[in-house]
């Protein structure tokens, strides 16, 4: 049987689907039913972002891959009523099987009077496995998890360990995908861990139960219980706005990366994020699954872009926050600090003091975020970039404009050109085509520049 088809990653409904299709006599295999037990460990990298996995059930659907075969978590059958029982026990253990815990090495660097100084650190989180492809086992996590991580593994139920990579991430929406190679799996390990059942969120019901499970503050794993408290809420958070699933199940540090469960054991969310406040209690939120899916659907099928055929965009820039956005009276997203001297931005009439919102209609908030964007496109990949543009009046108006990206590679040069041309130019702006713009980057640069930080963020 193959693992995926159609070049896609295969989930638990597939696995199930392809068992259905199977002979009766490979079904009284023995082999085609595992009872999977596993654990997860997590752990909360950036404070106030923190969160948990939580896993219910399993439907015991075996199914080969390659020599060896991986089961998938059983759902728990609700009660006439649609209710289950108060007792989670049964829909923790069947979940523990598909969460695992993610360890990176973090290297940072501090300034004291002695220069600088570099110091590595070790994080930990929760991940849940979502499917298997090209020899990979393929798991979800938060992107603050991984995200500037110098080495990860991951440990699965049995205490084992394995190196691990990143195959995606996307800032904006805070998740990750992270692979295992399989052969460096132990068969022992393949046959007690299971890919998580997703559900539909679309279908969640305010007051509805909803179970989280994690590594609370390192402690070990732990699981919680609550109800779904609100759907569709929009939380501000420091770079960004998103629209997440409210649970009063505590959600603590130590369980980023984790699953938001409904009562039958279906995924239905990954922890993202908690309200920490000495006047709240129980204000944790998930990203719904339904919202994930896409992205990690992308995240894994993404294609791997050489060294050589990266792209630029030609500038530098500014993550303006909606603590800084209120403060300025200007939109939220990257402030366009500098365009380089010839650069497909500047051909595409991208001025300093733009503040560019979306990227080929994609949401961007965070200059790291457009980063992470270009240098997963190839060079000459003509892209839509959508900004905000100050007027004479003082309001923004939003416009696009189209971009034909630059190759990475020949960038170094121009860049360093516009640097040095700019050095008696507080922002650099050398982009003739929208006066207006320019004349108000500079002004808006030595005006406010101190306060936005340095502008040597380039985007190559």
């Amino acid at each position: 049987m193959n693992e995926y088809k159609n070049d896609q990653w295969t989930t638990a409904d597939q696995w199930r689907e392809e068992e259905k299709k199977e002979s009766p006599k490979k079904k009284r295999n023995g082999k085609w039913w595992l009872r999977i037990c596993g654990s997860a460990v997590a752990f909360g990298l950036i404070a106030g972002l923190v969160m948990q996995g939580v896993q219910y059930g399993f439907s015991k659907a075996g199914v080969g891959t390659d020599s060896q075969q991986l089961a998938t978590t059983k759902t728990v059958s609700t009660s006439s009523g649609g209710n289950t029982s108060s007792d989670l026990s049964g829909v923790a253990s069947n979940v523990m099987p598909s969460i695992v815990s993610i360890t990176g090495k973090f290297e940072s660097t501090t300034q004291s009077w002695f220069g600088q100084q570099s110091s590595e650190s070790e994080g930990a989180g929760s991940g849940i496995i979502i499917g298997k492809k090209d020899g990979k086992l393929l798991i979800v996590t938060n992107n603050h998890v991984v995200e500037g991580a110098k080495t990860l593994s991951v440990g699965f139920v049995d205490g084992k360990s394995v190196s691990a990579s990143i195959r995606g991430t996307d800032s904006d929406s805070d998740l990750a995908v992270v692979e295992v190679n399989v052969k460096d799996m132990k068969e022992a390990t393949l046959k007690k861990i299971a890919i998580i059942n997703f559900g539909d969120s679309s279908k969640l019901k305010t007051g509805e139960q909803a179970i989280a499970i994690g590594n609370a503050l390192g402690y070990g794993q732990s699981v919680t219980g609550g109800y779904i408290s609100a759907l569709n809420r929009q939380v501000q958070l420091t770079d960004k706005t998103m629209t997440l699933i409210q649970t009063d199940a505590a959600i603590n540090p130590g369980n980023s990366g984790g699953a938001l469960l409904n009562s039958k054991g279906e995924l239905i969310g990954i922890n993202t994020v908690k309200y920490s406040s000495e006047d709240v209690e129980g204000m944790g939120y998930a990203i719904p699954i339904n919202t994930a899916k896409p992205i990690i659907k992308k995240l894994i099928n993404k294609e791997t872009i050489k060294d050589t055929q990266q792209a630029y965009l030609g500038i530098s820039g500014q993550t303006i926050d909606s603590s800084m956005a209120s403060q300025f009276e200007m939109p939220s997203g990257i402030y366009v600090q500098q365009v380089v001297k010839g650069s497909p931005a500047q051909k595409a009439g991208i001025s300093a003091g733009d503040v560019i919102v979306k990227f080929n209609g994609n949401d961007v908030s965070t200059m790291d975020a457009l980063k992470n964007k270009i240098s997963n496109t190839k060079a000459g990949t003509k892209i839509k970039i959508t900004l905000k543009r100050q007027n004479q009046m003082g309001t923004y108006k939003s416009q696009t404009v189209t971009v034909t990206l630059g190759k990475k590679s020949e960038a170094s040069t121009s860049t360093q050109q516009s640097r040095s041309s700019n050095s008696s130019n507080s922002n650099g702006s050398s982009n003739s085509s929208n006066s207006y713009g320019n004349s108000y980057g500079n002004s808006y640069g030595s005006n406010y520049g101190s306060s936005f930080g340095s502008s040597d963020d380039f985007d190559q």
